[in-house]
């Protein structure tokens, strides 16, 4: 499968998925996602799309300015990712100001 940016090869791993929404951030740690190898590109398939906006959902109900959760103890999709290149789902409803950081 290739990028559709790029057209770099996609590997799938584990990323953090970090979103400003009305001035509060949002990072969801170890989410499933396709990631170009060459200009890093970040995709998820439908599944882990959907259970993104939830997760996000349920942290803007917190009322914190800055909100840190890990994706696997929302939901155990990651144990069961499965690549289907017919399910790949760009999260575009928000703006998403960057997806791959490092929180070490």
């Amino acid at each position: 499968m290739n990028c559709n940016v790029c057209r770099g090869s996609i590997i799938n791993k584990n990323s953090s998925f970090m979103v400003d929404v009305d001035d509060r951030y949002y990072i969801v740690k170890n989410v499933p996602s396709r990631v170009c190898r060459q200009c890093g590109n970040t995709s998820y398939n439908n599944e882990v799309a959907e259970r993104l906006e939830e997760i996000l959902d349920e942290m803007e109900s917190s009322g914190e300015e800055v909100t840190i959760t890990e994706y696997s103890k929302k939901n155990e999709i990651n144990k069961n990712f499965v690549e289907d290149s017919e399910s790949i789902y760009k999260f575009s409803q928000i703006e998403v100001i960057q997806q791959n950081i490092s929180l070490n």
